[in-house]
């Protein structure tokens, strides 16, 4: 394994990383418009939120994809066409995501607008639940050849682990998204999206102390990273922690920054249980490497000269907008 092959499978990481941290809290709003807003002015109080930056957000998820599939084409084919049913259901999630602001703003009706509040929370609610299957389902190891063809059957998406996984990472970002709308709302709203949040943080720790006990039995993660493995599930439990007290003390950005790293350990946790493999295969003889799954050298180092010219822009671009749109939304 080279260094740069190394380099982009970390940059991967990053990249889904940064759009659950993102990303997360944009998901965890809409959760929240068709479960916590008592009416439609809190509805549009939680929408507005979100509304300057969502698609913003959104661009991470693409990035990550597009890094995937230039840096390591041989995973990128192998988990979209292994995984394709569950990342068909996400696109479409997606779509109808992302009409919903569009649609509710042109609505003349509140019959109209409720219909797609409504969409906007389901798949708020689908979307990360299915990623948290397919990232969970995926690190069990899957059927494949040594093509790196999968031959995956319905249990092999949907079982105990995945359907935990599933249900934590939708958890998480409800509560990132809390987590937001109590720094970023006034009035009723904040306090009952505090109050809220207190109360599903103890159906958290429950929920991640299931998933490492799942871990331990449907993966190799203890076998082959066992203080990585510990270490960083001891963190998410930690930052958990710290997200729920400061939930408690009142502090707002504490408690959305602590919510939003304990979704980037869990991104590390796969990374590196996975690690120095892509895909994990049932017979390991067929697990694609990393070191056999990448570009050539030529095309990482350019690669990387280009991500570095035009990354800081990028940043200094999303940061002037989180900057500009920094006051809190009123009911």
């Amino acid at each position: 394994m080279t260094g740069l092959q190394l380099f982009w499978f970390i940059i991967v990481g990053v990249l889904f990383s940064g759009f659950f941290f993102l990303e997360g809290f944009d998901y965890g709003v809409g959760m929240s418009a068709i479960t916590i807003a008592k009416d439609k002015r809190e509805v549009e109080q939680a929408i507005g939120s979100i509304g300057p930056v969502w698609d913003l957000n959104e661009v991470w998820l693409l990035t990550a994809g597009g890094a995937m599939f230039a840096s390591f084409p041989y995973w990128y084919a192998s988990l979209f066409s292994g995984f394709y049913l569950i990342l068909f259901l996400i696109l479409v999630g997606l779509i109808f995501r992302g009409v919903t602001f569009e649609f509710r703003h042109h609505s003349h009706t509140e019959t109209g607008k409720m219909l797609w509040t409504k969409v906007l929370g389901v798949a708020s609610f689908a979307i990360p639940f299915l990623f948290g299957l397919m990232f969970t389902s995926m690190i069990q190891g899957v059927p494949m050849d040594a093509k790196g063809n999968v031959t995956a059957t319905f249990t092999t998406y949907v079982n105990f682990l995945s359907v935990v996984g599933g249900v934590a990472v939708m958890l998480l970002a409800w509560l990132h998204g809390l987590n937001y709308l109590a720094l970023k709302t006034e009035g009723a709203l904040r306090e009952r999206a505090a109050k809220i949040a207190n109360i599903l943080y103890f159906v958290l720790y429950a929920g991640e102390v299931v998933f490492a006990v799942l871990l331990a039995i449907f993966t190799d993660f203890f076998e082959k990273h066992f203080i990585g493995t510990l270490v960083l599930l001891a963190l998410i439990v930690i930052l958990t922690l710290v997200a729920h007290l400061s939930v408690r003390a009142g502090k707002e950005m504490s408690a959305f920054l602590a919510s939003g790293l304990t979704f980037i350990a869990l991104v590390a946790l796969i990374f590196q249980g996975i690690f120095p493999r892509v895909m994990i295969g049932t017979n390991p003889a067929h697990s694609i490497l990393i070191k056999n799954a990448s570009s050539t050298g030529y095309t990482l180092k350019t690669m990387t000269i280009i991500t570095l010219v035009i990354l800081p822009f990028v940043l200094i671009y999303m940061g002037w907008t989180y900057f500009i749109f920094r006051k809190r939304i009123k009911k």
